[in-house]
C-alpha cells in the first residue's frame, strides 16, 4: 500500500481515480510515494482476523507488503491490484524473497474492472471518492466478506469497527509523529423486507411474520402473529448472522421470544428460544423471504 506525501493524496488512489475517469494505464506515477508503515499493516491484519483459510485481495497494493505479510504471517494466500507496472515488478519481487510466491501474487489492473469476489478479506488505501465508488461492487459481495481502510471510511455505510494509532513515520522523518486510523466492516447479508414461519407454541400451531427494515449492518423491524404485532428488541446483523428478540401475546400471556440464525439467500436458519406465559422452550427457526 502507498501513502503520499502529501497526507492525503494516495499514488494508488490517484491511478485508480485515473482509470475511473476513463485514462490509460499510466506508466509511471508522477507524485512519490512511501511504504505505509509496517505496524499499520499489521494492525489491519489483525483486525481483519486473518487465518490461512482467507482469501486476501489488496486494492492499490503498492510495494505487495499488505498480501505478503498475509501469506508470511498467516499463512493466507490472495493478491494485489494497482494501476504502476514499477510496483507490481517490486512487489513481485519482494513476494519471491520473502518465499512466499506461491501465495502473494500481483497485477497491473483497474480496480473498477477486478473481480473481487473470491476474497474473504479486501484491504484498501484509496481516496475517499473512490471508496464510494467501489461501495455498491463491495457490498454485493458474500455476506461476511471483511473490509480493512487504512484512512478513509465509507461515509454512511459506518464501519463496525475502527481505530487510531500514532505512527511516527508515517510522513517521514522530521515531520512529526502522524495519525492513522484504520477502519473495518463485515459485508452484511440484504435481510430488508418480510420472512414467514410457522411453529407450534403451546400445542397451537402460529404463522409469523417479521418484516425487516434495513441500512447496511442496522436493522430493525416488527413481528406480527396471531393478530398482534411487537417491535424487535436487540435486532443485530453481523454478515450472514442474525438475532434479536421480541416479546408478544400469545394464548393469553406475554411470550419472549428470542432467536438467532444464518441468512442464506432467501432463507433463515436457526432456532428461537421462548420464555414466559408459563411456557419455556425452543423450536427450529426455518424462515423464507415472503413477497416484497
Amino acid at each position: 500500500m502507498e501513502s503520499l506525501i502529501s497526507g492525503f493524496l494516495r499514488t494508488a488512489g490517484m491511478a485508480v481515480a485515473a482509470a475511473s475517469a476513463g485514462h490509460a494505464l499510466a506508466a509511471e506515477p508522477s507524485v512519490p510515494y512511501v511504504p505505509t508503515p509496517q505496524v499499520v499493516v499489521d494492525r489491519m491484519l489483525q483486525m481483519a482476523k486473518i487465518t490461512p483459510q482467507d482469501y486476501v485481495i489488496d486494492l492499490g497494493s503498492g510495494d505487495g507488503r499488505i498480501v505478503i505479510t498475509a501469506a508470511k504471517n498467516y499463512g493466507a494466500r490472495g493478491f494485489g491490484v494497482d494501476l504502476n507496472p514499477v510496483r507490481i515488478k517490486e512487489s513481485t519481487e519482494n513476494a519471491a524473497k520473502a518465499g512466499v510466491s506461491d501465495r502473494a501474487s500481483f497485477y497491473q489492473r483497474n480496480l473498477f474492472e477486478t473481480d473481487f469476489s473470491q476474497a474473504s478479506v479486501i484491504t484498501m488505501y484509496l481516496l475517499p471518492r473512490v471508496n464510494l465508488e467501489l461501495r455498491p461492487k463491495i457490498l454485493e459481495l458474500k455476506p461476511g466478506t471483511r473490509i480493512v481502510s487504512h484512512d478513509f471510511s465509507m461515509d454512511d455505510w459506518r464501519a463496525d469497527e475502527s481505530v487510531n494509532l500514532d505512527v511516527a513515520d508515517k510522513y517521514g522523518a522530521g515531520s512529526g509523529p502522524g495519525t492513522s486510523t484504520i477502519y473495518f466492516w463485515v459485508v452484511p447479508a440484504r435481510v430488508t423486507g418480510p420472512w414467514q414461519w410457522q411453529s407450534n407454541v403451546g400445542g397451537k400451531p402460529q404463522s409469523y411474520e417479521m418484516v425487516l427494515e434495513q441500512n447496511y449492518q442496522v436493522i430493525g423491524g416488527t413481528v406480527r402473529v396471531g393478530g398482534r404485532s411487537a417491535k424487535l428488541q436487540d435486532a443485530k446483523l453481523r454478515g450472514d448472522q442474525i438475532s434479536g428478540t421480541f416479546t408478544v401475546d400469545i394464548n393469553g400471556g406475554a411470550l419472549k421470544h428470542e432467536f438467532a440464525g444464518r441468512v442464506t439467500g432467501g432463507a433463515i436458519e436457526g432456532s428461537v428460544k421462548l420464555a414466559g406465559n408459563r411456557m419455556q422452550g425452543q423450536y427450529e427457526w426455518n424462515a423464507t423471504r415472503g413477497a416484497k
